[in-house]
């Protein structure tokens, strides 16, 4: 296994890196936080228009040809700039699902739409249990002649407000004595505009956009269903791999950017007639970022290349599901250290709405509970383990 980035993916690293700090700087996403859609449309067209959004999918689709490993590349880099909008939802959560189950018309019109950047999707997954386990899906989908009606409730669907298409986590058939959880649940491609189907937006600590998502006897057709009929789990299983590691890869080029902006406050800032930066308590703050940085990148990369590398196999007997999960464990905790470190370098003014700190921050707190905080991910990596 080479965890080293090829030339390719480190020139997509370098390009992605001057664009989106000429393009997204922290104004914008000051901006956005205040802004009732959370993006700019301008922007999301310049992501398109560089070939992002087709990074992962292959060229018959309007896209690249690339890896989840060179998806991870761009995800750090976006991580680093808290770049707003539905790129993480419409690619991740919702097209690689489509790539992985869907039948050959669906990838054609929905894979086709996401490379040109005029279809937007995401994932109704949770429910009001808050449990990323199948036991917490409730929301039901009742056959009714060639279509299906869904009935529940769906909360921090991500981007829901601007989604054209929503994947939802059902059951099509109840819960019985002996079965497994993770039997009768059906995944539906959804149109955002259905009938029925309402959105409520929800206030988060972060300020990205998520929703509660009401479906009250809303009515797709068979041919919406996304895999097949009550085997849709195995399918939500890989998807959410795929978005935990990629918050992951979020939370790993936002630590860099808090380290790097540590690092050049107290070259500057100083006290007692010399910079801050030479005391040896501040230099132990920052050398323990630097450490648990490090320590995110080993573990958060070694996931992604066994993601991209096909999934289950094993890799110094851990399997993808352990790697993932030690990874979320690992680099939310980091992430966490990393900011907090960070304040106590900056001081009074770190904690300042004006000061940029706090924008990482927030979002580090959110990502930490984001597809199951460590304790959860604790769990699933004992059990990977066997």
């Amino acid at each position: 296994m080479d965890l080293g980035l090829s030339e390719v993916q480190q020139m997509l690293k370098s390009s992605a890196q001057e664009f989106l700090s000429q393009e997204c700087p922290l104004t914008l996403v000051r901006e956005m936080e205040e802004d009732a859609q959370g993006y700019t449309e301008q922007l999301w067209r310049q992501l398109v228009a560089l070939g992002w959004t087709g990074l992962a999918f292959p060229e018959q689709y309007g896209g690249t040809g690339g890896s989840f490993l060179d998806l991870a590349v761009l995800l750090e880099e976006m991580g680093r700039n808290l770049v707003p909008g539905p790129f993480f939802a419409t690619v991740v959560l919702g097209g690689l699902s489509v790539l992985d189950a869907g039948t050959d018309a669906q990838k054609q019109e929905i894979l086709t739409g996401i490379c040109s950047g005029d279809l937007k999707m995401t994932l109704a997954l949770t429910e009001p249990s808050a449990t990323y386990e199948a036991w917490g899906i409730e929301t039901t989908a009742q056959q009714e002649g060639d279509n299906f009606v869904i009935n529940g409730t769906k909360l921090f669907v991500a981007d829901a407000h601007v989604a054209d298409l929503i994947i939802v986590a059902a059951r099509t058939s109840p819960i019985t004595s002996g079965s497994e959880l993770s039997q009768g649940i059906t995944l539906f491609l959804v149109p955002g505009n259905s009938q029925g189907l309402t959105i409520n937006p929800l206030r988060t600590i972060s300020s990205d956009r998520q929703s509660e998502v009401n479906f009250q006897s809303v009515s797709v057709p068979a041919t919406s269903v996304l895999g097949q009929v009550g085997a849709g789990w195995p399918v939500v299983h890989r998807s959410l791999q795929r978005a935990v590691a990629g918050k992951c890869l979020e939370m790993l080029g936002g630590a860099d950017a808090v380290l790097e902006m540590t690092l050049e406050y107290v070259k500057q800032r100083t006290q007692f007639g010399r910079a801050i930066g030479t005391f040896q308590a501040v230099q132990h703050h920052c050398a323990n970022m630097a450490t648990d940085l490090e320590g995110s990148r080993n573990i958060i990369y070694q996931a992604a290349w066994q993601i991209a590398d096909g999934g289950e196999q094993m890799s110094e007997g851990v399997n993808v599901s352990g790697s993932v999960s030690m990874a979320k464990a690992w680099v939310s905790g980091a992430y966490h250290r990393i900011c907090e470190s960070a304040h106590q370098c900056h001081g009074a003014i770190g904690f300042t709405k004006e000061h940029d700190l706090q924008l990482f921050t927030r979002r580090a707190k959110a990502l930490e509970l984001t597809y199951g905080d460590a304790n959860f991910h604790k769990e699933l990596a004992l059990q990977s383990l066997g």
